[in-house]
């Protein structure tokens, strides 16, 4: 489980987290998302050790990130935007790298490494140098050193970043799979990835958490304005007549009257789909419909509807985060968080590449 507790953090006058709040359970899938800006890089840095706050406190399964960092990291495996591969191993080279830093020993290490270059697919490439490999393959290798050693928390950012649609779907059924024994956080801004695998959606927005439900509750808050649009070929007085007979239309706007054709926007009643009676009403009163759809409340018009606010707020009081900023500031902050010495990736005291490399 993981517990973060009114975290601040300010790089110089601009504050990029404004004491926000946020428990994830175990073994659930979240979605983290935000903005560019909102401060949802920031957040996940500063929840796997990499970065530390201005103010505030992070627990990882009851360690304070910060003051129990071995111990606290040991139940993280974290993949970054960017996979912290080494160009010049092979992808069974890095993989024995990582597991000899994590504190893997000979056999669990081996039977650990060939787990997870089966799960991801990366047998054919096993063999060949880092450097040669696609961005695909590049990127299921930084999926590989975050699940291998079996942590309980699992933190991907951006783990479908350059795979193709194949690999993609691979990738969330790896996913899903993970979330059954582990915690997962899953960030990402594509939204349909996000409704597809997690369970719980955390949305970050200016540096305030405006949102941290499932995905259902969420759309459900936002269930009540359903809507229609159709186009009609009536009068106006003939289409609200019409209208005006049915239950499932809580409300109706006429849009535009061009010629013959009105154009209606109708806020309907959710629980269920209200087209087919509409149709068979106006075809009954043989009012053509030239056109109609129907609006359904998706996780991305929550987000926006969420965001939307807070965004415009930032515009205009120019606080908003800038991520090419705050990652420049992260850099030199993480190198005064890690005071132990203790790897936010592999998650036990570093050794050096040479060492690695002599596997």
């Amino acid at each position: 489980m993981i517990e973060a507790k009114n975290l601040v953090k300010r790089y110089g006058t601009n504050e990029a987290l404004h004491g926000i709040s946020f428990k994830l359970e175990d073994k659930r899938i979240y979605g983290f998302l935000g903005p560019n800006g909102a401060g949802k890089s920031t957040t996940m840095n500063i929840i796997t050790g990499c970065l530390a706050p201005t103010d505030g406190e992070v627990t990882v399964n009851g360690h304070d990130i910060f003051y129990e960092a071995s111990a606290a990291k040991k139940c993280i495996g974290y993949l970054p935007e960017q996979p912290p591969l080494y160009n010049d191993m092979t992808p069974a080279e890095y993989l024995l790298y990582v597991g000899r830093a994590k504190g893997m020993k000979k056999e669990a290490l081996e039977n650990g490494v060939n787990d997870v270059i089966e799960r991801t697919n990366l047998t054919p490439v096993a063999d060949r140098l880092i450097k040669n490999l696609s961005k695909g393959y590049r990127q299921r290798v930084g999926i590989a050193q975050a699940i291998l050693g079996d942590p309980d928390i699992i933190i991907l950012d951006e783990p479908t970043v350059g795979l193709d649609p194949k690999q993609i779907i691979e990738i969330r059924e790896l996913i899903r799979q993970l979330g059954e024994d582990h915690t997962v956080i899953l960030s990402s801004h594509i939204l349909t990835e996000i409704s597809e695998v997690c369970d719980y959606v955390v949305i970050i927005s200016d540096g305030y958490v405006v949102a941290s439900d499932t995905i259902e509750n969420l759309t459900t808050m936002f269930n009540g304005r359903a809507f229609v649009d159709m186009t009609v070929r009536a009068d106006k007085q003939k289409l609200s007549q019409t209208l005006d007979t049915f239950d499932g239309i809580l409300s109706y706007e006429i849009v535009s009257d061009e010629g013959r054709d009105i154009h209606a926007r109708l806020e309907v009643t959710p629980e269920r789909d209200v087209r087919e009676d509409i149709f068979y009403k106006f075809a009954e009163q043989r009012l053509p419909i030239i056109a109609m759809s129907y609006e359904e409340t998706t996780l991305e018009k929550v987000f926006l509807s969420l965001t939307a606010e807070s965004t415009d707020t930032a515009a205009a009081d120019g606080s908003e985060e800038s991520e090419d900023s705050a990652e420049s500031d992260a850099v030199e902050e993480s190198e005064k968080s890690d005071s132990d010495g203790y790897s936010p990736i592999f998650g036990a005291d570093n050794v050096s590449e040479d060492e690695g490399g002599n596997e």
